[in-house]
């Protein structure tokens, strides 16, 4: 009604218009000019208006609505409406002065940063209300914005190509001239050793010294173009990232066919992003390999001692048999004294001194030099080489030392056999050099002068270089993940700090912001401890093993209503080939029309595109291969489908296509059966097997084998909005923040449930500046501890004094609260990536906005391990939310069957690629099945069998009907019948 009222309300000054006019002619009048006034064009037929809309101006002109069944939508009568709304509201008909003059601006303002056509048209559509001038036709739309985006192009070519040295130019260009035209680029990595471009382009492999040096490199290579800094400075990161892309999937001869300029800026784009990402993995390896130097050490020295080493039990005891076996008899010998005192005699002294050794510092020593060795003789050389193609900073002068101590280690690497550095020579103490490394790393020569051990030396500054990337206290110059911290904030925070406050929905006040939470935190505490004493699956009481004993609910059994209607979906439309759910999902929803060329001329018959493009995600999602695919009966060869898969199926276009069917999955829904929309979504992991030859897959010790980790977000209706794919070691944290905040769909997420590796005390702070509710089930709640809102009050919350601990700190909240809003803010806006962003709030990270978020996480935890120990609904909430993804992970070993359910390339993107089409899939299989449960409960016979427990359990996520494996049959022309039967009909 608010809709209605604002932009179908006719006013004063409008009645005047409609005075003289009547029935069908009235009602069309005041239509078309409400229309007009709110969109700046005139609507194409009775279709553009909703039955509500044309019942609401019909009260108002006192007309019948199916009056305007009548109104003509050609002729003498139309045009003069067309010409009074003209004349009334300032506008004009575009003329060939004002097309040429829009398509200027467009081509000058928008299409030079949006490469996008359908933004680029909305901006015209919007240029034309500013100017009052009516848009043109359809047509004439598209030849205008494909007029803007082609000028816009062609001048950002000429720009770049006159920004570039005649020397560079040629160098740019001689990458494609004798580069070999490499088949099958979307497959796995065939690289050509001789070419420079092959080289650029090839992904980094595993962890290794030969990885290293190939990155290394490649980095050279790509360095010695000579391309200027900042030649791309004032060009949008998407159009800068389409350029790279169409240099990426266009052969060397195409390239060589384009003109000079166009050829010349796509090549810059790619050797600068590439760049980028070469640098970024550089810092991965460095990472990776001081970590693998020290893991490789730590379990050598460790199998050398296993066979010895047999853990003693009850040294306490023994040492208090020790004892008062020396004070009853001191003047005695040991070997009659105390051997005898002690259970299994010498034996077990023996194995107990054994055990402080081996886990003592003695230990320590052996794996301190073991790692010593193996840097020394192996990895040193990659390490060595890094310093001379990165350069490390710091913002901190804390970690200043750092830097100066690889500056040092680079000034000597090539010492030859040095063992000390001289002695006029001053090796800055850091981290890295004190504590268990100070008696290695400072040693005393003949002359009984305290020496530093070079090699040890260096060992101890790769580790502490290590511990301080990991929390970006140190950054490289050039790289993309790695890059300065401080590019990571907002830029215009300062300027639009009110605008970035009221999108947080925070206050500017943090006194204002710290009352809400303490507020919040001491009602949670104050309801738990007046209900525990009522409370049977609690109790709260000093035990060694934690405080907290919690009864989790027993689980409910499914609704027998609920398999009985599954059953009847799989009797009516049984063995559905997973295709053909997939044909009736893209048919539907439209979500393929979205889908154009990254190379940007895509003249391909729509109907042909859009079968090849569903044979692609098909082939990914199900891991058969592209190659098993196009044996099927379809009519399109394998290479026609890995043509369409290289040109047009990029991950934003699968990822966009998601989002689409998600959409309308959410519109397609029956309030009636699934209840108003949901606000919260589940999120969990799937570890999914892959090959290891490269940077990104990792060994994963929870799931026992190298692979990657597929991050989902699916809501309680079992509709994916989000999915990520990740290292082993990546943050589950992380990767649910940038879920909830950036799934891009239509759901609004306010909550979040998550198992225990989802949620920590930095997630909770974060989730709460950004007003998403964070819903764990934390797995060993009997440690949790509460935390208390004031300080003074001992004996507040008797009933929970074994689990509470100190006091929240209010005034570090208050001291970094515009800094961490402002590290919120980057989330929010995308600047950078929750995952940097976090990075800085690890416990090795001296950030002096983390201890801020850590108390607002602490206190924003407590508050819900207060409320989650008091409400049996939440815990069953939480617990129902989880089954859904936990389902939807079953799910994936059905429809990823091929290959044995392994990712089988070493290809980020096309891991990537296959975790998105998977998505793509089991969305549509939750469309279809959600219009199949609609079709059958429309009937009343089914409808009537529906309880409340049956409408809490309904789900579409199911898949016995389902047939995903067998040839792949496409036949755009037959359809699935999802029609409700009518009553009687036969079954």
């Amino acid at each position: 009604m608010d809709e209605l009222v604002e932009h179908w309300t006719v006013l004063d000054d409008e009645l005047g218009l409609v005075a003289g006019k009547r029935g069908g002619t009235r009602l069309g009048f005041a239509l078309l000019l409400k229309y007009y006034t709110r969109h700046g064009r005139f609507p194409r037929g009775r279709g553009d208006f909703p039955d509500e809309v044309v019942e609401f101006v019909a009260r108002q002109m006192k007309v019948p609505a199916a009056d305007f069944d009548a109104y003509h939508w050609s002729g003498s009568t139309i045009e003069y409406h067309r010409a009074q709304i003209r004349e009334h509201l300032g506008f004009r008909v575009c003329s060939v002065q004002d097309a040429e003059k829009l398509a200027a601006w467009l081509a000058a303002n928008v299409a030079q940063a949006e490469r996008n056509a359908d933004r680029v048209r909305e901006e015209l559509l919007k240029r034309c209300r500013e100017e009052c001038v009516e848009p043109p036709a359809p047509d004439r739309v598209r030849r205008m914005v494909r007029s803007a985006l082609h000028t816009a192009e062609e001048t950002w070519f000429a720009t770049i190509w006159s920004r570039l040295p005649v020397e560079a130019r040629g160098r740019v260009l001689a990458l494609v001239a004798t580069a070999p035209d490499a088949a099958g680029e979307a497959e796995e990595d065939d690289r050509d050793g001789e070419s420079v471009l092959a080289l650029v382009k090839a992904m980094p492999g595993n962890v290794s010294l030969e990885s290293m040096l190939r990155e290394i490199g490649k980095l050279r290579a790509i360095r010695a173009i000579g391309l200027p800094a900042g030649l791309f400075a004032d060009v949008a990161p998407r159009v800068l990232a389409a350029w790279r892309q169409r240099a990426v999937v266009e052969s060397p001869s195409h390239l060589r066919r384009r003109s000079p300029e166009s050829a010349v800026t796509l090549l810059a784009a790619l050797l600068v992003e590439r760049e980028r990402e070469v640098t970024d993995a550089l810092v991965d390896l460095l990472i990776a390999t001081v970590h693998r130097i020290g893991a490789r050490a730590e379990q050598r020295v460790t199998n050398e001692l296993v066979n010895a080493f047999k853990r003693v039990s009850g040294k306490e005891n023994l040492l208090f048999q020790i004892a008062e076996a020396s004070l009853a008899e001191p003047g005695g010998e040991v070997r009659e004294v105390v051997y005898s005192a002690v259970r299994g005699g010498e034996q077990t002294l023996r194995e107990l001194v054994h055990e402080y050794r081996t886990k003592g510092p003695v230990y320590r020593r052996t794996v301190q030099t073991t790692l010593r060795a193996s840097y020394t003789h192996h990895y040193r050389r990659g390490l060595i080489e890094l310093l001379g193609v990165l350069q490390f900073r710091s913002n901190n002068s804390a970690h200043r030392p750092v830097i100066d101590a690889l500056d040092l280690v680079a000034r000597y690497a090539k010492a030859g056999n040095t063992t000390y550095y001289p002695l006029g020579e001053i090796a800055p103490e850091h981290r890295g050099t004190r504590g268990q490394w100070a008696e290695l790393v400072y040693r005393a020569d003949k002359r009984g002068r305290r020496r530093v051990v070079r090699m040890v030396y260096e060992v101890a500054t790769f580790q502490a270089l290590r511990e301080q990337l990991r929390c970006k206290e140190v950054w490289v110059v050039g790289a993309g993940r790695w890059r300065d911290p401080d590019e990571d904030l907002p830029r215009d925070f300062e300027a639009r700090r009110v605008e970035h406050y009221r999108e947080l929905r925070k206050p500017l006040d943090a006194g204002a912001f710290i009352d809400q939470l303490r507020g919040e935190m001491t009602g949670a505490l104050a309801e738990l401890d007046q209900a525990m004493p009522g409370l049977e699956w609690v109790e709260i009481k000093e035990r060694a093993s934690g405080s907290i004993k919690f009864t989790a609910p027993e689980a409910q059994e499914e609704p027998r209503n609920l398999r009985r209607i599954k059953a009847e979906v799989e009797r009516r439309w049984s063995a559905v080939p997973l295709i053909d759910m997939l044909k009736e999902a893209v048919l539907r929803t439209s979500c393929l029309k979205a889908v154009a060329s990254v190379a940007g001329s895509g003249t391909m018959p729509p109907e042909v595109l859009a079968e090849r493009l569903m044979l692609a995600i098909y082939a990914y999602g199900t891991n058969t291969g592209i190659r098993s695919v196009a044996g099927g009966t379809h009519g399109h060869t394998e290479e026609d489908i890995r043509y369409v898969r290289r040109r047009y199926l990029t991950l934003e276009a699968v990822r966009q296509i998601a989002v689409e069917i998600a959409n309308a999955t959410f519109a397609a829904r029956d309030t009636s059966l699934w209840g108003a929309g949901s606000t919260a979504v589940a999120s969990d992991s799937t570890h999914f097997r892959s090959w290891d030859q490269n940077l990104f897959t990792e060994w994963h010790s929870r799931y026992g084998g190298r692979g990657v980790l597929v991050y989902w977000h699916v809501e309680r209706g079992s509709v994916v909005v989000h999915s990520q794919t990740l290292r082993a070691s990546a943050s589950e944290v992380a990767a649910m923040v940038d879920g909830a905040i950036r799934h891009g769909t239509t759901m609004s997420v306010e909550g979040n449930y998550v198992d225990s590796h989802g949620q920590s005390e930095i997630g909770f702070g974060v989730t709460r500046l950004l007003n998403v509710d964070l819903l764990p089930r934390i797995k060993q709640i009997n440690r949790v501890k509460l935390y208390r809102p004031t300080s003074g009050e001992p004996g507040a919350y008797p009933n929970l004094t074994p689990a509470m601990t100190r006091p929240i700190r209010w005034d570090v909240i208050d001291a970094n609260y515009d800094q961490v809003i402002k590290y919120a803010t980057a989330i929010r806006t995308g600047t950078a990536s929750t995952e940097a962003v976090l990075s800085r709030f690890t416990r090795a990270a001296a950030h002096p906005a983390y201890q801020a978020m850590l108390e607002i996480g602490r206190a924003q935890k407590t508050a819900f391990v207060a409320r989650y120990l008091r409400e049996r609904a939440l815990q069953r909430e939480i617990e129902e939310g989880l089954n859904v993804v936990e389902s939807w992970n079953r799910a994936n070993a059905v429809i990823y069957y091929g290959k044995g359910g392994e990712i089988s390339t070493n290809r980020r993107e096309e891991a990537e690629m296959a975790a998105l089409c998977l998505r793509v899939l089991q969305a549509s299989l939750v469309f279809v099945n959600t219009l199949m449960l609609q079709a059958v409960l429309a009937e009343p016979e089914w409808s009537g069998l529906l309880t409340g427990a049956d409408r809490r359990g309904l789900t579409p996520l199911f898949w016995g009907h389902v047939r995903p494996y067998g040839e792949v049959k496409l036949d755009m022309a037959s359809r699935l019948d999802l029609a409700a039967r009518p009553a009687g009909s036969g079954r």
